[in-house]
């Protein structure tokens, strides 16, 4: 049986780059994504949702519960949002909750049950470097992402010894569509922070069998010393940002 990995997001950025290196290492795909156009350039089973909505979730999930050769489901779909939560829209900070935690929540479930039963699988969870951190312009990002990687350490500790692995997988600044569709300006971050998306992915499928991922040795440095910072003083710096 032919392996098949999941792929949310993956009509550009880490997603399209992760059906691109999981194509190559012989994984049949299937690609989930709002932009039917963009998935069409892909070479794979396409399936066109929106995940910040319920019913579509559902739909989906259902879907993957009705089949028995997905080995490696990637939850990757995601966006940012800028300004402060009093005096932003409502509804685009209800659907990054949606999407970045309950389709999170509900994709694994589908897969997991099958992954357990065959002692083997993979999750990944796109979270960020952002879920280390606070930020008065991103509260919803920062905590959604915060939520993935205590969903993954918890998750982690319930498949012991199953054969199944789940990895958090924590960028930081990447070369992607991602700040273009915020409005975020990248040349308000010096170019040395940023990473390439090849990279980066291929820090998160060469090291499957690890918890955290943290791409780049200056992210895995800022955030050895970064976590160890008592809360008071680590919010004190970020109120100054």
């Amino acid at each position: 049986m032919q392996k098949v990995a999941v792929i949310t997001g993956a009509s550009a950025g880490l997603g399209a780059e992760f059906a691109r290196q999981l194509h190559g290492m012989g994984y049949a795909l299937l690609v989930v994504a709002r932009r039917a156009e963009r998935l069409a350039e892909i070479d794979a089973e396409h399936w066109v949702a929106d995940l910040s909505v319920e019913q579509e979730v559902e739909r989906l999930a259902a879907h993957l519960e009705s089949r028995d050769d997905v080995r490696m489901l990637v939850n990757n779909a995601g966006f940012g949002t800028q300004g402060h939560l009093a005096e932003t829209a409502l509804e685009p900070q209800m659907a990054m909750h949606r999407l970045h935690v309950l389709a999170t929540v509900r994709l694994t479930r589908a897969v997991l049950p099958q992954m357990i039963r065959r002692g083997a699988g993979a999750i990944v969870n796109v979270s960020s470097v952002a879920g280390f951190a606070r930020s008065a312009n991103n509260v919803s990002y920062c905590a959604t992402k915060a939520w993935t990687n205590a969903f993954s350490e918890g998750l982690w500790l319930e498949l012991q010894r199953t054969g199944v692995t789940v990895q958090a997988l924590c960028p930081g600044f990447t070369y992607t569509e991602f700040h273009d569709v915020m409005g975020s300006d990248r040349a308000k971050h010096p170019r040395w922070l940023w990473l390439d998306a090849g990279f980066v992915v291929r820090e998160s499928l060469q090291n499957l069998e690890k918890l955290y991922v943290i791409p780049g040795w200056k992210y895995k440095a800022f955030l050895a010393l970064w976590t160890k910072l008592p809360a008071w003083l680590r919010l004190r710096m970020e109120a100054r940002r």
